[in-house]
């Protein structure tokens, strides 16, 4: 019964608030036509969002058409909207609440500027929710290839200017258009780096959720090679789709298979050598680690055979590794790259201003961080998953330029 509560009282929230916030709309205009239009919006995105949802629930919302996708992030959009209009709306009715009870309610100004105050409110509003509108139609597919410059002072000098292509977290199964995805695919290949690496979470859930997209992936080429890790969605645990220890580990193993087909050389708990003009780095990958996720991640293991001069870049999904395990080590890594958050899909990246709610989980959660003269870069995610859209957070294309401190 436990269990069961919550779903049912979720929703009934979501209905009364909603019946309230088209209460306060009829108090703005009184004219039935906005009242009503507000009201279909609202209770109807509300309804297809759930039925759309319960009835692929089952099957783990993977492979949704573009539709499927729209009305469950539609529903997301306006409840998340409708939160920041309550607020208005709220502080306007205790407004009026104490002027009824100091017996101010008859002046007509204070009522005049209380209508004004769900007004404003309804303006502001206006402005996220024709983001979120963008950012589930078109944003989710918005590639931008970011480019930072990271000097060090022990690169070795054959490496002064080796660029990395950086992408993660690709969640093949939520894709609802393999034209966009392509369009990102080649902005990869674009960037012509030097090295492409791949950050983890390829799928979703299942193994051939990538299918689609394996010809894509195969093409993109580099100098120095492709090299690739996993996630933690990598890894199975929905007993809807593996009931027994034996499929969901036939299904790693096909997710290990597909990177080798696509020509991704997988580092799980382990190193490669990088050499050129007869000096070299080391590249380490290691299974994922993460403070609230699976921990097969072991930098120990991946770290064997490197001696304490040569410089390392690391790969591994979940910046927490970073901060838990990375910077603590006796060994240095100079350059961690990690994905995971997705910048949590939403969020505000312009003015001088950045922020996310993601910020509140994870310390780290997007861009570049530098301790203790170790550097951390967030990529900020290819795909997108539960939410079916990008806000503020555009899907990232990582180009990053290694220099030598002269």
């Amino acid at each position: 019964m436990r269990s069961i509560l919550p779903l049912i009282l979720f929703p009934l929230l979501l209905i009364l608030l909603k019946i309230y916030l088209i209460r306060g709309i009829h108090q703005i205009s009184p004219s039935s036509y906005w009242t009503v239009a507000y009201g279909l919006l609202s209770l109807g995105s509300l309804a297809l969002g759930l039925i759309v949802m319960l009835s692929v629930f089952s099957s783990g919302m993977i492979g949704l058409r573009f539709w499927q996708n729209f009305l469950i992030a539609l529903m997301v959009s306006v409840v998340i909207c409708e939160l920041l209009l309550g607020i208005f709306f709220l502080i306007d009715d205790i407004i009026g609440l104490i002027n009824k009870l100091t017996q101010s309610s008859t002046d007509m100004a204070s009522s005049s500027r209380r209508r004004w105050l769900k007004a404003i409110g309804l303006g502001v509003t206006a402005l996220p929710f024709a983001a979120y509108l963008y950012g589930i139609t078109n944003g989710k597919y918005s590639y931008r290839v970011i480019k930072k410059k990271i000097t060090f002072k022990d690169l070795p000098a054959a490496f002064d200017g080796l660029t990395i292509a950086q992408f993660s977290d690709f969640h093949a199964g939520s894709f609802d258009s393999v034209a966009g995805v392509k369009k990102g695919i080649e902005m990869i290949q674009e960037t012509g780096a030097d090295l492409i690496l791949f950050t983890g979470d390829l799928v979703n859930d299942l193994a051939d959720e990538v299918l689609p997209y394996k010809t894509f992936l195969s093409q993109l080429q580099a100098p120095l090679g492709k090299f690739s890790i996993l996630g933690n969605h990598d890894y199975p645990t929905d007993d809807r789709h593996f009931p027994t220890p034996e499929t969901a580990q036939a299904n790693l193993e096909a997710i290990k298979q597909h990177h080798q087909e696509m020509g991704f050389r997988l580092l799980n708990n382990e190193n490669v050598v990088l050499e050129k003009d007869g000096q070299s780095i080391r590249l380490l990958g290691v299974e994922n680690w993460g403070t609230r996720f699976v921990k097969y991640g072991d930098l120990d293991l991946a770290l064997e055979a490197c001696n304490a001069e040569e410089f390392c870049v690391l790969m591994s999904h979940d910046p927490s590794h970073w901060e838990e395990k990375v910077i603590k080590h006796n060994k240095k890594i100079h350059l961690t790259l990690s994905g995971h958050t997705h910048g949590m899909q939403m969020g505000v990246e312009r003015w001088g201003i950045k922020w996310s709610p993601v910020k509140y989980v994870y310390s780290r959660w997007a861009g570049l961080y530098e301790e203790k003269n170790q550097y951390l870069y967030v990529n900020r995610g290819f795909g997108f998953i539960g939410f079916a859209g990008r806000v503020g957070m555009a899907p990232e294309v990582t180009l990053l330029t290694l220099e030598k401190e002269v």
